[in-house]
């Protein structure tokens, strides 16, 4: 299991899918990586040579922003938006869809688990039913 920029990458996958492991490479940044470190994309993780991990390394390190300051970079743009107070920082701060999505229905995974209203159930249920009866006599 090579070790780059701090992510263990399986060695068993081609380099172009295990590159893939690191947070902020894709498919298409893989590619581009590995032809300007001159690497064979077919090959395994665990049978690059230290020559070619370095300058994988060397690349990734001084061309992009990748894990940690990408992750920050991030999550800093968003605290942006809500303090100024855009459309799109108040859309992340009630954690609803930022991107003109509808949410009358759909929307879930912004939103929860749906939080019934006027249903009452389980135990609550119960002892309201009970309640109900003692009070009609």
């Amino acid at each position: 299991m090579p070790r780059v920029i701090g992510v263990d990458i399986p060695g068993r996958k081609k380099i172009e899918y295990a590159l893939q492991y690191i947070y902020g490479i894709g498919p298409a940044r893989a590619k581009s990586v590995l032809t300007k470190a001159a690497v064979d994309p077919v090959k395994k993780a665990d049978d690059l040579s230290s020559d070619e991990l370095t300058r994988i390394i060397g690349l990734l390190q001084t061309d992009y922003r990748l894990e940690g300051d990408l992750r920050r970079e991030i999550s800093q743009n968003i605290r942006r938006l809500i303090t100024i107070g855009s459309y799109r920082g108040l859309r992340h701060r009630r954690g609803l869809p930022v991107r003109g999505q509808r949410t009358s229905t759909n929307a879930r995974t912004r939103k929860g688990p749906r939080r019934t209203v006027g249903a009452v159930r389980g135990k609550e249920a119960r002892s309201v039913v009970k309640q109900d009866v003692h009070t009609s006599k």
